[in-house]
């Protein structure tokens, strides 16, 4: 049990198909725990990552989901609770990351930032409250440094990771005692990227270099990194709650 924490446990990863949240599946799952995960248009990344969950011994699932609508929301926790019998935890990382200048952001923009990483969070977790409730489960959000540092660039991102960050604590509390609710906010996490173009692979790597030499601890967060900070609130003490765990290598202490 002290490689397997979560043996036996039912884990549900939005967003798990690739990038980070198969990095956080991945790890869940070499924990012991079955893991479905949602995809919105990642369907081949989605197979794959299930496939490599397999391989790690556990059971799997992978449920085409846009999080932002409310009956795929619930189909899919209706689909995990079905296939396993339960849900002990819920990993809320389906996200996605805009930029533009403040100024001109489009009404659509805004709104299409914060209905994914602001009201999927909140869908997810509504729609598996019951589940975790039976199971004194718990939620992990994913949260952002933008959250906590307002970055003017990414203003309408920055702002739905905040309030992200507000309704873990609120959840917290409406949630309590039953149910531990959690966020973890990466700083810069070095990803491998698929980049066409020599302009946008030149840029983000004179970012990489940038953030490394600012961060106290010299180096760029990892995938793993935040994969563990997530298996940490996953199978800690359930007493912790409505914590924002930064993961950034003290880049937010400056």
């Amino acid at each position: 049990m002290a490689n397997r924490p979560l043996g036996g446990k039912v884990v549900l990863v939005t967003g798990g198909a690739r990038r980070l949240g198969r990095h956080i599946a991945l790890t869940l799952a070499a924990a012991g725990a079955d893991v479905s995960i949602t995809y919105h248009k990642s369907k081949t990344e989605a197979a794959e990552t299930a496939d490599a969950i397999v391989a790690l011994g556990a059971g799997a699932l992978a449920i085409e989901c846009d999080v932002r609508a409310e009956e795929q929301v619930r189909a899919a926790v209706t689909a995990v609770a079905n296939s396993f019998g339960r849900l002990d935890i819920l990993v809320n990382n389906a996200a996605v990351f805009a930029t533009g200048p403040l100024e001109s952001l489009s009404l659509e923009s805004w709104d299409d930032v914060f209905a994914t990483n602001t009201r999927g969070p909140f869908l997810a977790a509504r729609e598996a409250l019951p589940h975790l409730r039976a199971a004194e489960g718990r939620i992990v959000n994913i949260g952002s440094v933008g959250g906590l540092r307002a970055w003017a660039t990414h203003a309408h991102y920055c702002a739905s990771k905040a309030a992200l960050h507000s309704l873990t604590q609120a959840m917290a509390k409406a949630f309590a005692p039953g149910v531990s609710v959690n966020c973890v906010a990466p700083g810069w996490i070095e990803m491998p990227q698929r980049i066409e173009a020599k302009e946008a692979l030149e840029d983000s790597t004179q970012s990489a270099v940038h953030f490394a030499a600012r961060t106290p601890m010299k180096r760029n967060g990892s995938a793993e990194d935040v994969a563990q900070a997530v298996l940490f609130f996953a199978a800690g003490p359930h007493f912790i709650t409505g914590q924002i765990l930064v993961v950034d290598g003290g880049l937010s202490l400056l």
